[in-house]
């Protein structure tokens, strides 16, 4: 059997990651922004100047570690680190991409927990330090046992190089807005880096979601991002932590869309409304970020009018494959980068912020 160290030396020998499909779209059309390929690697130019461009919203797998409480790593070689994931990479003109694990251990016991999670930042680690020009990593932590996630956090930081945290949009069926929670955010506040908010399944929808048209997915996961999101700001949380830098996957799922209702309801069901939070809700949109997975343009221009451009971060979920071909031919193949660069009433500046300079002051990664 293989040591972790022999492992993690043997995927790191054939790292470069995988995505799972392939194929982009036309280019932009507005003159100040074009794509160009130079020895097969996509560059992207914003007004004249090359951009880099990051992917806040990737994933990866570790091989081993499922293993490690009865499981089996996934048999998709699309989430395990391999030979085609530069290359594909180059292809859609990703320069760095931001490795993260969504969370299948939250359920585990304290000393479990300490096992996987050392095993799989050593891995995410080993990953970055392969390939430190094209990926960095987010630390995974046991959110179930908060204490402990907080030192897993605080290890993965300032000993394994991983530049933040990642984590789901509840535990269980316990709200991130739990007070037993405050030394994780007040853990990352303290060091300053971001947590990438990630939706994991609501149990008492599991039910409603099944049936046709893949409902929890592409209902289930933005409900239950907006759902940890609301409980958030209206338990007081980012009051208490003003300074804590949560980046919500999809777009922050709906709450975005219909933001302005969550300001209106208290003063419909003021008794239904027992804390007094310092701003009005929508407010609060202003101090999270969300990744840019909106898939039309104006559903893009909405999100950076809601949020702000400063708060909006290129995300693609790969290896997920929404960049596959849709299944109807009348609907356009959804390319991350030109979704940005061919939004028209994004500026050239917003464009450059989105590509990767927000993501790039998140993660401290010089542009």
């Amino acid at each position: 059997m293989l040591t972790r160290r022999e492992l993690f030396r043997d995927t790191a020998g054939a790292m470069a990651g995988m995505l799972v499909v392939g194929g982009r779209v036309g280019e932009a059309s507005n003159a100040s922004v074009q794509s160009s390929s130079v020895a097969g690697r996509r560059q992207v130019v914003v007004g004249g100047r090359r951009v880099k461009v990051i992917d806040m919203h990737a994933h990866c797998e570790i091989p081993g570690v499922r293993e490690m409480i009865g499981g089996k790593t996934s048999p998709d070689s699309a989430n395990i680190i391999g030979p085609d994931r530069l290359r594909l990479m180059d292809e859609r003109g990703f320069d760095l991409a931001v490795l993260s694990i969504n969370p299948f251990w939250y359920e585990v016991d304290r000393d479990q927990a300490r096992k996987l999670i050392r095993t799989q930042n050593e891995g995410i680690a080993e990953i970055c330090k392969a390939h430190p020009d094209r990926f960095v990593g987010l630390a995974t932590i046991a959110l179930q046992h908060p204490d402990l996630a907080a030192e897993q956090l605080e290890e993965g930081v300032t000993k394994l190089g991983l530049r933040g945290g990642s984590i789901g949009s509840s535990v269980g069926s316990e709200e991130l807005s739990s007070a037993r929670f405050d030394p994780v955010w007040a853990k990352a506040e303290q060091l300053g880096v971001p947590l990438f908010m990630h939706p994991v399944a609501v149990p008492e929808m599991a039910v409603r979601l099944q049936g046709n048209g893949m409902l929890g997915n592409v209902i289930g996961n933005p409900l239950a991002t907006t759902l940890g999101l609301s409980h958030l700001i209206f338990e007081g949380t980012l009051d208490r932590f003003p300074g804590l830098k949560l980046v919500a996957s999809h777009g922050g799922g709906y709450l975005p869309s219909y933001a302005d209702r969550s300001d209106y309801g208290c003063g419909t069901r003021p008794e239904q409304c027992t804390k007094t939070i310092a701003k009005r809700p929508t407010e609060y949109l202003k101090q999270l970020y969300v990744d840019s997975i909106v898939f039309t343009s104006e559903a893009l221009r909405h999100l950076v009018a809601v949020c702000g451009a400063s708060q909006v971060v290129l995300g693609t979920d790969n290896p997920f494959p929404w960049t596959a071909p849709p299944p109807d031919a009348r609907l356009p193949r959804f390319d991350a980068v030109d979704h940005v660069l061919s939004t028209p009433e994004l500026s050239d500046a917003d464009r450059i912020a989105i590509l990767g300079r927000n993501a790039a002051r998140l993660l401290n990664i010089s542009l």
